[in-house]
């Protein structure tokens, strides 16, 4: 599932003439970063969601061949946020476990593909959720205070009011379609089924092996593009 309806605000005036998934970073569309990774990783079918400058995305979608099937799931007339979302996608992702991302997280990898590790990584016996987690105080344009702690296991709870944790939700996770039961229809966060999955104890994390970028203003994009330039040279 790739996360494309937001209305991508903080990324104004860029995105007051297009979705957010198609803001350019290093010559290629936001959502082209991660549908590459999503090919690369074998993952044979994405489900893309719509709502902000829809059309536009729709037709950006219909040129891709990678991964091999990409079907959308349309929220124009609604603005479900991630996790609401994800819950009026169930139906088109099937019963097992997937991959949730944010078509605005890019990475630049390290040794190993970060979606192999984190699929390789899942364990349904002992998790509901496992999420991708990057380091707070060395990505590329994030300046907050993070947003978990890990113990030795990979358990994860969240940063307490007024702390500092290590570590930050780097934009994929793998969930359950279980922890969706119940859930209310129309709008809420992804934060509501991370939050249930760690009631039980059953939310980990993965470390990411590489360079998260937080791609969240205009301002950032630009290094966004010189880390990959780096990386590159």
């Amino acid at each position: 599932m790739v996360l494309a309806a937001g209305m991508g605000t903080r990324m104004r005036p860029l995105t007051d003439t297009r979705p957010k998934p198609l803001v350019e970073v290093y010559g290629r569309a936001l959502i082209d970063h991660v549908l590459d990774r999503v090919g690369d990783a074998g993952i044979p079918r994405a489900v893309v969601n719509l709502h902000h400058h829809a059309d536009m995305l729709e037709a950006h979608l219909k040129a891709r061949r990678r991964p091999p099937e990409v079907i959308l799931s349309d929220e124009r007339g609604d603005l479900l946020e991630t996790g609401g979302g994800v819950h009026k996608a169930l139906p088109l992702l099937g019963p097992g476990p997937f991959l949730a991302i944010n078509s605005d997280t890019i990475w630049i990898e390290g040794t190993r593909a970060n979606l192999g590790r984190l699929m390789e990584h899942f364990d349904p016996e002992r998790m509901d959720a496992l999420l991708l987690l990057a380091s707070a105080a060395h990505s590329i344009g994030y300046d907050g205070r993070g947003d978990f702690q890990m113990d030795s296991l990979g358990h994860l709870s969240r940063r307490l009011e007024r702390t500092i944790s290590p570590f930050v939700y780097a934009g994929a996770a793998i969930l359950k379609p279980e922890l969706f039961e119940g859930a209310p229809d129309g709008a809420f966060s992804l934060n509501r089924i991370f939050d249930k999955a760690g009631e039980t104890e059953r939310l980990f994390g993965l470390r990411l092996d590489g360079i998260w970028m937080h791609v969240g203003t205009p301002d950032a994009i630009a290094l966004a593009e010189e880390a990959i330039q780096t990386s590159s040279d």
